[in-house]
């Protein structure tokens, strides 16, 4: 009588017979013997059919297994040292759920339009297969940051009247012959959520037109977006970098076999703790002019400025007091040099850019209604919002953290297509 298991927990079942269900990965063979290599979603094992064991029937249907065919294996498991999973099933019995068809993605060389095309396959390959589980680990660490120091999950709707940054960006749809956009960012509903709660965050997708093309931008990513109470842009950032390092933390501990498939430097993320440097934006732009970039001061970094900032450093560096006109209507000012917002972007380090920006929001009303004015934006769709100074205002800040992003810097993945399972680019809405 077998057992069923999932593989990644063969060690409990050492000397035993058991029954595995799954999809046939690579097989060779030898003389007498076929080698079937089969994963089930948790992990890989070899599982070995001797002919002289087994019916003719049971040799002939291992034989006839093609790549990715899905098949029920039963067997003994036995130890084998050579395995990277410690153990092998020596196998009684096999049963074929489905002879899959000859399969598109083999050991050859295939261009990255040919893989995205086949996306839906590319999944099953041991490197998407770490990069998709270390996404995972990253989600589970960050759920788990903001709900041990209890703040509450409040969603944010996806349809929105209007633009959280700036409504070049905006996906336009037609909502009952009314317009809608498809959301930017959570966060002014989690401002809602704040003065609510006090402490809160929403995690969802967010949509962005831009019309870029470069290895860190899609059209459709995740944020996870805390919103704080009576919180400013110091306390905002404590939380952002105790963040951060309780993320990689929880990586390097639960997921460090797929770092190795990915075969990820992790002494350079063991290097990651508090307190990351801080830099006011006249010390980046120092940097720069140091390392002979031409920067027009009062400008944002772009791409090749953020890397040049965060080269100077092992772990991410939070860059803050922005140019006002650079950012966004609703941060506040700092109040004793008003030409400065009081914001935040942290730098990943190894040149992958920004992962979060945050700020300490405005909370006056008579100061938010006219950023609104100045920025032209429609006061009718942002009444809600402005509502939220009127009845309890308080000193607030949060920030966003693109999954995205962090899960390339963390896996050490240049582009960031590979980072989510189903992609989206100006190029690409298939599959």
């Amino acid at each position: 009588m077998s057992v069923e298991m999932k593989i990644k927990d063969v060690a409990r079942y050492d000397g035993q017979d058991v029954t595995v269900k799954g999809w046939l990965y690579n097989k060779r063979s030898s003389g007498k013997l076929r080698f079937l290599l089969v994963r089930d979603g948790t992990a890989t094992i070899q599982c070995v059919v001797f002919k002289g064991s087994v019916s003719e029937e049971v040799f002939e249907r291992a034989t006839a297994l093609t790549q990715e065919s899905s098949l029920i294996v039963t067997g003994k498991v036995t130890r084998d040292e050579r395995s990277s999973i410690g153990y092998e099933i020596q196998v009684s019995h096999v049963e074929v759920v489905q002879i899959a068809h000859e399969y598109p993605i083999t050991k050859k060389e295939h261009g990255v339009d040919f893989l995205m095309d086949h996306r839906h396959l590319w999944l099953r390959s041991s490197k998407q297969h770490a990069l998709i589980r270390i996404r995972h680990e990253i989600i589970r660490a960050a759920r788990e940051f903001f709900d041990m120091r209890d703040f509450t999950l409040v969603d944010a709707p996806i349809f929105t009247p209007n633009a959280a940054e700036g409504t070049s960006t905006l996906f336009e749809t037609d909502y009952f012959e009314r317009k809608a956009y498809l959301t930017q960012s959570g966060q002014l509903y989690g401002e809602a959520g704040a003065m609510a709660f006090g402490n809160i965050y929403c995690f969802g997708p967010t949509f962005r037109a831009e019309k870029s093309k470069t290895r860190r931008h899609l059209t459709e990513f995740w944020m996870i977006e805390p919103e704080m109470a009576y919180c400013d842009l110091q306390q905002d950032m404590v939380v952002a970098e105790e963040f951060v390092t309780h993320i990689v933390k929880s990586v390097l501990k639960n997921r460090r076999p797929e770092l190795e498939t990915l075969e990820r430097d992790i002494s350079r993320l063991e290097k990651i703790d508090t307190p990351f440097p801080r830099l006011h934006y006249d010390e980046a732009v120092d940097i720069l002019k140091k390392n002979g970039i031409e920067f027009e001061y009062g400008d944002d970094f772009g791409a090749a400025d953020e890397t040049t900032i965060s080269e100077q450093f092992d772990r991410p560096v939070i860059v803050h007091h922005y140019p006002a006109e650079v950012k966004a209507f609703y941060m506040k000012r700092d109040p004793e040099t008003p030409r400065f917002a009081l914001a935040m972007d942290m730098l990943a380090p190894e040149g992958y850019g920004e992962i979060i920006g945050g700020s300490q929001r405005e909370d006056d009303y008579e100061t938010l209604l006219e950023r609104v004015r100045e920025h032209n934006l429609p006061e009718e769709a942002f009444a809600w919002y402005l509502d939220l100074r009127k009845y309890g205002s308080v000193p607030h800040a949060g920030f966003g953290l693109g999954i995205e992003r962090t899960v390339a810097w963390i896996a050490g993945i240049r582009h960031i297509r590979e980072t989510i399972p189903f992609p989206r680019t100006m190029t690409r809405l298939y599959p």
